[in-house]
């Protein structure tokens, strides 16, 4: 009954889908409020309905503009973000020239584009398959623990 309301409304499929289902949600949101037990049926069609008409408003508003509105000040990232960015990624890198070579190549290989295949990765480190990601895990583990290393050193400066 609830996905013929919905299709009587003419929404697609996923849309029909979305009003059974938050209709459904609606009764076990309400169903301490309901007085008279036989009267559900009417209840569902009821508030089915309501979703439907709740949809067809909601996607006459999401209109697609034709040209994009032009970024204004707000929307440009700061000189602080660019500068906090510009630190953060020497940080990141300096910790990551302080891991062992053998880490160093493993996370670069990870995410060269295009990125090599398991085996390829497994032929040109001399490392089983199996051992790839378990190895990563602890490299980034390795990593993680230069950058806060690299934090206590800058804190201990200042």
């Amino acid at each position: 009954m609830l996905r013929a309301v919905a299709r009587g409304h003419r929404l697609s499929e996923p849309d029909v889908a979305d009003v059974t289902q938050t209709t459904w949600v609606r009764l076990a949101e309400n169903l301490n409020r309901l007085k008279d037990p036989s009267r559900v049926g009417a209840w569902l069609a009821t508030t089915a309905r309501r979703e439907c008409l709740r949809t067809l408003r909601a996607s006459t508003r999401e209109l697609p503009d034709a040209d994009p509105p032009e970024p204004t000040l707000c929307d440009m990232p700061s000189l602080d973000a660019d500068l906090l960015e510009a630190e953060r990624d020497k940080e990141l890198w300096s910790a990551f020239l302080r891991l062992p070579a053998r880490d160093q190549a493993l996370l670069r290989m990870l995410v060269a584009d295009p990125q090599p295949s398991y085996a390829d990765i497994g032929e040109a480190l001399e490392m089983p398959i199996g051992s790839i990601g378990p190895t990563r895990g602890r490299a980034l583990e390795r990593l993680r623990g230069e950058l806060r290393r690299g934090h206590s050193e800058l804190d201990r400066a200042a």
